[in-house]
């Protein structure tokens, strides 16, 4: 019987109507098989109403939490798609269960489904705040701007009692370190006072994603992120501290939400974010399927028109991962949601002029003088 953990692929006998493994409160309707397995288990229909059973009345997925032993805190990448080379992940997988996440694949890597398992199966790294210190204390160490948030949310929710991403920030203060932070959550105002100090010193900037303003839309696909007014009121709390704030419309979907691009911008610009930038969806491996289940089940009149102008952005497939083209897509529908995006950012003065990653400040970087606990550290 599916749980929403065993990676299962229904199939049903002819004529039966497969029941739905979605859960109330979860963005994925699947949780496809681990894409390095070399085998797959499948449910199928006998015909006596076994799955119909099995389907019924499926109870809410709890959220798990797992150890993640990991002997490094900072992910490193050559991308030229983005701009930092480094990172800080506190957790991987994300309660907030945005059904189109670029992330989710990763979780694959763990053994774990990008479907179901990537929402609710998360695991975190207690020692995450000790191995960074102990990382940017190495000789030779150069600084340069560490983003928070690059694979999944800092601010999800389990973070209101772990507190990981909090102990992060202590570290990159007391080093006078820059950072940047990608998120969807108004947690991120429960760390004001460290960000609004590092503010001062020009080195953190924080970037709230805004997808939509349709809260029954944000619901549905992004089930358990602030609502977009909570975001919006993020960025002006942000805004009057003299924390540097952005706003990243992503994903942009053809169909779905890039109508609202412009008035996005307009409601980030009103509360104070000071630049801004987009990202057209992305769907590799696996997301591509978990996508189109989510518009199948939502959105059944326009999927296929949804689909359709997906593609028209891609070369004719669902996802083209070519570096310089992943990001915005290519084609006449992509050409004109970038015109769109640079026309409104010109107006509302969201340009990326001195407001981006480049202009936070490494030169204050220092290695403080190490507490007895620093000393142990460096031992190992």
């Amino acid at each position: 019987m599916p749980d929403g953990t065993p990676h299962l692929a229904p199939r049903a006998a002819p004529g039966f109507a497969m029941p739905s493994p979605a859960r109330r409160g979860r963005g994925a309707g699947l949780n496809p098989a681990v894409r390095f397995e070399s085998t797959a288990r499948e449910a199928f229909d006998d015909g006596w109403g076994t799955l119909e059973a099995a389907f019924a009345d499926l109870p809410p997925l709890p959220t798990t939490l797992t150890r993640d032993h990991a002997k490094s805190a900072l992910a490193w990448n050559d991308s030229p798609d983005i701009g930092f080379d480094r990172a800080v992940n506190p957790y991987r997988g994300c309660e907030h269960g945005c059904v189109y996440c670029y992330a989710r694949p990763s979780h694959a890597y763990l053994g774990l489904s990008p479907g179901l398992d990537f929402e609710t199966r998360l695991l975190f790294k207690p020692e995450v705040a000790a191995l960074l210190e102990k990382e940017l204390r190495k000789p030779g160490y150069v600084p340069k701007p560490i983003a928070l948030g690059s694979n999944t949310d800092p601010y999800q929710p389990v973070e209101r009692t772990l507190k990981l991403t909090r102990a992060v920030l202590e570290v990159l203060e007391r080093f006078d370190h820059p950072v940047t932070i990608v998120t969807k959550s108004a947690g991120v105002l429960r760390d004001m006072d460290i960000l609004a100090r590092m503010a001062q010193r020009n080195l953190v900037r924080v970037c709230l994603s805004i997808t939509t303003l349709d809260a029954r839309l944000a619901r549905i696909m992004e089930p358990r992120a602030a609502t977009p007014e909570r975001r919006l009121a993020a960025l002006r709390h942000l805004s009057e501290n003299g924390i540097p704030a952005a706003v990243l419309a992503a994903p942009m979907i053809p169909g779905v939400n890039d109508a609202e691009l412009e008035t996005i911008l307009d409601r980030a610009a009103a509360a104070g974010a000071t630049s801004a930038g987009y990202v057209l969806l992305r769907l590799p491996h696996e997301i591509k399927q978990l996508f189109e289940d989510w518009l199948t089940r939502h959105m059944p009149d326009r999927a296929a028109r949804v689909l359709s102008l997906i593609r028209q952005t891609r070369g004719g497939a669902l996802y083209n991962s070519r570096f310089g083209q992943r990001q915005t897509g290519t084609g006449a529908y992509a050409d004109l949601l970038a015109q769109r995006f640079a026309i409104a950012s010109r107006r509302l003065g969201l340009e990326r002029r001195g407001g981006g990653v480049g202009a936070l400040d490494c030169t204050r970087f220092r290695v403080p003088e190490a507490t007895t606990a620093g000393t142990q550290l460096a031992l190992l």
